[in-house]
């Protein structure tokens, strides 16, 4: 019963709580493992902090999902203060890319079907810089030009 209270009282929230109250959100982290010990240490870790519904690790990609009403800084703090390595999940699915074999995107490290996660700004410039340098290749105003006939 209390905790059914205590979480009725959470949402409602009370009129002496003026702090701003953290969204329902998805956290993932690329976290080193290598063995059960590694993995027990970072879940009971990230489980203690307030807010946390959920976390799910695979160890085989180095991934470490945490959901619930929660900080992504305060989650990577807390899993650096097991002394692990821990980042922000630094990779993207492969088809949300549009040039995933870019000098930027590509990465061998990353999972497979993921591609290192680059600011889309940087792909379409170099997307750009690429197609410009196609287009004058063929040029009749470039006198270095490919002339085929």
């Amino acid at each position: 019963m209390g905790g059914t209270l205590d979480y009725i009282t959470g949402i409602l929230g009370n009129g002496l709580n003026h702090k701003r109250r953290t969204q329902f959100q998805t956290v993932e982290l690329k976290v080193r493992m290598d063995c059960d010990g590694c993995e027990h240490k970072v879940k009971k870790a990230l489980s203690s902090l307030k807010g946390v519904q959920s976390v799910d690790i695979n160890r085989k990609q180095q991934k470490v999902t945490v959901t619930g009403y929660v900080d992504p800084n305060k989650v990577l703090r807390k899993a650096k203060s097991t002394g692990k390595k821990a980042e922000i999940w630094p990779y993207v699915e492969y088809n949300l890319v549009n040039h995933p074999y870019s000098a930027q995107a590509y990465d061998k490290r990353a999972p497979p079907g993921f591609v290192r996660n680059v600011e889309s700004v940087t792909l379409s410039s170099y997307a750009s810089k690429q197609e410009d340098k196609m287009t004058n290749m063929f040029s009749d105003e470039n006198p270095n030009a490919c002339s085929i006939m």
